[in-house]
């Protein structure tokens, strides 16, 4: 039997950033995607750009790839979201939606720092239409109420792995 696999997704804002570290704190292997395996390219092939934009953020499919194929820890949580999830969703054992209502997605982006995403308008803007569009997140996974304590929504994500 191999390592299992999860993604965890969810639009800008939603608590994947924090997920990591919770899970990471309690032992379990989680990789920040878009810290550890995020960079501009196309969507469609990979190719490396120089943009900066949120349409180009991709994971590199081929670390994805070796980091899912390591046997040696017996599960590994992969949080974040990129545009090329399509590329790789088959890969994982479950997917893990992070949803949160409107009021609490603006709370949680006024409380970014001025250099994070999501805290200018236009990426504020953004993240609204894609939280009310769900059209850059996986259409299929387990939902997890992102709004409940950061410790019950891990707990929760750990419960369905089960």
């Amino acid at each position: 039997m191999g390592v299992r696999n999860y993604l965890v997704e969810g639009v800008s804002g939603t608590g994947k950033t924090a997920v990591c570290r919770e899970l990471n704190r309690r032992g379990y292997r989680a990789i920040n995607g878009d810290r550890d395996l995020a960079y501009q390219g196309d969507p469609e092939t990979g190719e490396a750009l120089e943009s900066a934009t949120h349409e180009h953020h991709i994971w590199d499919v081929s670390r994805v790839r070796t980091l899912v194929a390591n046997k040696h820890e017996p599960v590994t949580f992969f949080c974040g979201g990129s545009r090329n999830f399509s590329k790789f969703i088959d890969l994982f054992d479950e997917v893990f939606i992070l949803d949160v209502d409107l009021a609490t997605l603006h709370r949680r982006l006024d409380e970014r720092p001025p250099d994070e995403w999501g805290s200018k308008p236009s990426e504020r803007d953004l993240i609204v239409r894609l939280h009310q569009t769900k059209e850059d997140i996986p259409g299929t996974g387990v939902v997890v109420d992102a709004r409940q304590p950061l410790a019950d929504v891990v707990d929760e994500i750990l419960r369905h792995m089960r």
